[in-house]
């Protein structure tokens, strides 16, 4: 018998519980047993011992006393070397990525949530067995069968990197690279396209193994690999695993037979999917130091986020133009929605990169009123500090070079035992000298200047020498007033709210506030914040706004700028790009 053993049993669930039963064989006398408080990949204390019930300690038959040695360890007192067996339920009703779900349809769970961390144990073996199922329920994780049909991984950090889909759901294959591949699909309408979403999925996957594979690499991190989407009516994220991801996404983004056009929303989901696929090397693989030995308990902090993070997102949306997904046009608009969402972030100005990444246990998964203007996102802002990097490698005059190859550097030189941390883990000073072989010494301290200050990125010079070009484009009423809002309801019972107020903008000058309820402007009654500009005379700028505030009405006058310096802009090919800003913008998208 395996030394750790997990029996899940489901008996009742439409109740939402998950009745777990713990088996070690070789117990300490004094043995303690935990559960995680976060899960690798959200960085956030997610506190999920919350959920766990009703444990008890059994040997020989025998009640085990047991005490609490904190919110989310235990110790067993045990007696002789008899197994020890603890039994417990698990509340699952977080239909999200990161935890766990079970109701009278479907189960999800990551082991992060469900299985106690047995102290002393956690390089034995563990295996995953399953009581009787709900009838025609399947199983579907990575986790490597045994011959006996149990789930079994070497060690707990490969238990709790493999979640588990449960119920009845839709299932398809393709094999990329040689490697086999199956996307397991819950809560899909009957309209939903499953061939066109393995086809679509093959090309991703099949990019990016050629991507880390080149010249030096040629097996994939997995035997195997699992998407796993979960189709909601309104939802979005990811969370990678080693040989998996957990995706949530709407349902109406998923694709419908007989419809030939990339929606948005479809294309999203793509993003989506690259996304977390890239992670399997670029965090899974590759890894901040100070992941290198994970520490369930409490916090683990990097500076890094912006490289594991950040640079995903560059590359998410990069790899569907390179597989050939989407066409350059539609590429550059999306890059256009990830830099006017920085540009229009005040925290940008306030918030360093590396900041941002240490910070985020605390801000990033915690937004507020205020996040747009102390904070700036990692995703958003690294994926331009990417992109930044990368064309400036690429527009070098002496010696041209690119991101993939500083990439695909890391990745040998982690693997090499050159880097600084153990295998696999990288450190910044690693990323800088690599940059440094690639494009100077120079570069390397300007790339550690933009992750560590907190100054736009010179982007509009980088784009004009890939012969790209930045027009204007008409902002919206919030944008002029530096307003983001809620819009809900239609007709009559529309409700208009205000959500924040930006940093410096003429809103803030005005007196507006996060959460104040929009009555009316200028005399009008509105319902939709554009409304308001339909109240202005010809030449008048003032807007005299009825609000409600803690149950009082009060009249805010604003006025409204006659220009916006920091009006948004389109990304498209220049009209008259030079031969070679032509010729290194296809080698760029192109890769």
């Amino acid at each position: 018998m395996s030394a750790i053993r997990y029996l899940i049993e489901l008996p009742e669930p439409k109740t939402h519980v998950f009745k777990v039963s713990l088996t070690l064989a070789t117990p300490a006398e004094l043995q303690q047993l935990s559960l995680p408080a976060w899960i690798p990949g959200s960085y956030l204390l997610r506190e999920f011992a919350r959920h766990l019930s009703g444990l008890e300690a059994l040997q020989a038959g025998r009640s085990v006393a047991l005490q609490q040695l904190d919110k989310a360890t235990w110790q067993a007192h045990c007696s002789g070397s008899e197994p020890l067996t603890l039994s417990y339920q698990v509340y699952a009703f977080d239909s999200s990525v990161r935890a766990a779900f079970l109701d009278a349809s479907r189960g999800f769970f990551n082991g992060t949530g469900l299985c106690l961390r047995v102290h002393g144990h956690e390089q034995d073996s563990h295996v995953i067995a399953f009581g009787t199922l709900p009838e025609d329920w399947q199983v579907a994780s990575a986790m490597a069968q045994t011959p006996d049909g149990h789930y079994q991984a070497a060690n707990y950090d490969e238990l709790v990197d493999h979640p588990f889909e449960l119920g009845q759901f839709w299932q398809g294959d393709f094999v990329a690279a040689g490697v086999p591949h199956k996307i397991v699909v819950s809560g899909a309408l009957p309209v939903f396209d499953g061939e066109r979403l393995l086809a679509d999925s093959q090309r991703i996957c099949e990019a990016q193994l050629a991507f880390w594979q080149g010249k030096r690499h040629s097996l994939a991190p997995f035997g195997r690999y699992i998407f796993f989407l979960n189709a909601v009516e309104d939802g979005y994220g990811g969370l990678e695993h080693r040989a998996s991801t957990a995706l949530i996404a709407p349902r109406r983004d998923l694709p419908r037979v007989g419809q030939a056009e990339l929606s948005e929303g479809y294309v999203r989901l793509l993003g989506l999917i690259s996304h977390e696929y890239f992670h399997s090397w670029n965090v899974k693989q590759l890894k901040p130091d100070n992941f290198a030995a994970l520490d369930y308990t409490q916090e683990n902090y990097t500076e890094l986020l912006w490289f594991f993070e950040g640079f995903t997102s560059y590359y998410d949306e990069l790899m569907l133009v390179r597989c050939g997904l989407i066409d350059e046009a539609r590429y550059l608009k999306l890059l256009t929605t990830t830099y006017n969402s920085v540009l229009a972030t005040p925290g940008r100005k306030v918030q360093s990169l590396a900041q941002a990444s240490f910070d985020t246990w605390v801000k990033y998964y915690r937004p507020d009123e205020n996040s747009p203007n102390s904070t700036i996102s990692y995703y958003t802002k690294g994926a331009l500090l990417g992109l930044a990097l990368d064309l400036s490698l690429r527009s070098a005059n002496a010696a041209p070079s690119n991101l993939d190859e500083l990439m695909l550097g890391l990745w040998q030189r982690s693997h090499a035992g050159l880097a600084t941390g153990a295998k696999g883990a990288i450190s910044e000073a690693d990323v800088l000298a690599v940059i440094a072989e690639l494009g100077g010494s120079a570069l390397a301290e300007q790339f550690r200047a933009w992750v560590h200050g907190s100054g736009d990125l010179p982007l509009p010079q980088l784009f004009e020498q890939f012969g790209v070009q930045l027009r204007g484009d008409k902002p919206t009423l919030a944008q002029r007033l530096g307003l983001r809002v809620n819009e809900s309801g239609a007709g009559t019972t529309a409700h208009l709210s205000i959500k924040q107020v930006l940093a410096g903008s003429a809103a803030l000058a005005g007196g507006l506030c996060a959460g104040d309820e929009v009555l009316a402007c200028n005399g009008w009654r509105i319902r939709r914040l554009d409304d308001a500009a339909l109240t202005l005379a010809p030449g008048i700028l003032n807007l005299s706004f009825l609000v409600a505030r803690d149950q009082r009405l009060l009249t805010l006058l604003v006025q409204l700028p006659s220009a916006d310096h920091s009006e948004p802009v389109i990304l498209s090919p220049a009209d008259k790009a030079s031969g070679r800003a032509a010729s290194l913008r296809k080698a760029w998208l192109a890769g």
